[in-house]
């Protein structure tokens, strides 16, 4: 598939809040707002992804080689899919350089406010493929089931190498470090499920209302 470059008119200021751990914090608006203006200035958005078939009943994508999806949760959130989307995404390595030049000049809460408005940006291109492929994907009967990643529920961080290999990630600048980190940071790999005949993720629960870590403090 050809590379996706959304363009983001804004970054959530509301979840760039709740990735620095303030959801249930009072905090300078201005601060948080400059952070996501500097995260929106610097991000490169592109993204990329594949269409597989996929057997359900053994978690196989069928690829050159196939590939076996591994785990309990990640499973059972396809089970009724026959075919799977794998996408990459990324901002771009600018956001991350600045974060760290923040840091290092010692505007630490900028640096933390910087970086969790990039989480939002990044999660914000997912969305944006999202919305692209949902109609494109209904007019052939299809619902999407949402997205998950490596790393989430009981799916191992392992499975990085096959999602890269399978969305050629490296043609949008995505990779990973010996310890199966993505490079740059502010990038995003994930599954799919597409699902015939039914209302995809409709009433499934989502982000952390499907989530079992009670106590986390990006909890909404």
């Amino acid at each position: 598939m050809p590379i996706y470059a959304p363009r983001i008119s804004a970054v959530d200021a509301k979840e760039a809040r709740r990735y620095a751990g303030l959801a249930k914090a009072s905090f300078d608006e201005a601060a948080i707002a400059a952070a996501c203006e500097e995260a929106l200035l610097l991000a490169a958005p592109r993204a990329r992804w594949e269409i597989f078939d996929y057997d359900c009943e053994t978690g196989t994508v069928t690829a050159n080689p196939n590939f076996v999806i591994e785990g309990d949760i990640v499973r059972n959130h396809l089970a009724g899919a026959t075919r799977v989307v794998f996408l990459a995404a990324t901002i771009g390595e600018a956001v991350e350089a600045a974060v760290t030049r923040h840091f290092d000049e010692g505007r630490y809460a900028h640096s933390v406010l910087l970086d969790a408005a990039a989480t939002a940006a990044v999660e914000q291109v997912c969305d944006a493929l999202e919305a692209m492929l949902r109609p494109q994907f209904a007019k052939e009967g299809f619902a999407m089931r949402w997205r998950f990643s490596p790393g989430y529920g009981d799916w191992d961080i392992h499975a990085q190498p096959e999602l890269l290999r399978l969305t050629q990630a490296e043609s949008i600048g995505v990779s990973l470090t010996e310890s199966l980190m993505l490079r740059p940071r502010k990038s995003v790999t994930a599954v799919i499920g597409l699902v015939r005949g039914e209302n995809g993720d409709e009433k499934l629960p989502k982000g952390c209302a499907a989530c079992p870590k009670l106590n986390c403090p990006s909890r909404e």
